[in-house]
């Protein structure tokens, strides 16, 4: 009977060593899920705040801009239209945002589209994720991108 119950106890502190070990990897899944979350909230709504800029040859207005090259935010007369944000304000400040926009109009285009009345917007945010270790060595980015038509 002795023998028993210290055999169930046995198998009992095992199981329970188990499921403690998994709480640091179970938390850090969470974490990384809730961030990967908030950086795809962050790279949508600034891809719709882009999108929403005005961009007509009549009356000729233009407040999206493009980038002058892949590390340049987008210009308009030059003036920045939407300038990097490193980091985001509060309650944002461990993710970083930046945008980008392509002129389509030379060659090779825009995935594959040539056209001097579309452009290309890359919204890219970045984050230090948490892993089961603690904080990560090097940043993870989130991009989205679309395509908008002259209007």
């Amino acid at each position: 009977m002795l023998a028993d119950i210290l055999a169930a106890v046995a198998v009992l502190a095992l199981g329970l060593t188990a499921l403690v070990s998994s709480i640091p990897v179970s938390g850090a899944a969470v974490s990384e899920g809730s961030q990967l979350t908030t950086a795809t909230f962050l790279a949508s709504a600034r891809l719709e705040e882009a999108r929403a800029g005005a961009w007509s040859s009549s009356p000729a207005v233009d407040r999206l801009g493009v980038s002058a090259h892949p590390g340049a935010d987008p210009r308009a007369s030059g003036i920045p239209t939407f300038p990097d944000e490193s980091p985001l304000a509060a309650p944002f400040g461990r993710f970083s945002r930046d945008v980008r926009i392509s002129d389509c109009a030379a060659a090779p285009g825009c995935a594959g589209i040539v056209s001097p009345r579309l452009r290309q917007i890359t919204v890219r945010v970045s984050y230090r994720p948490v892993s089961a270790a603690g904080v990560a060595a090097s940043d993870k980015t989130i991009s989205l991108t679309t395509l908008v038509a002259e209007r």
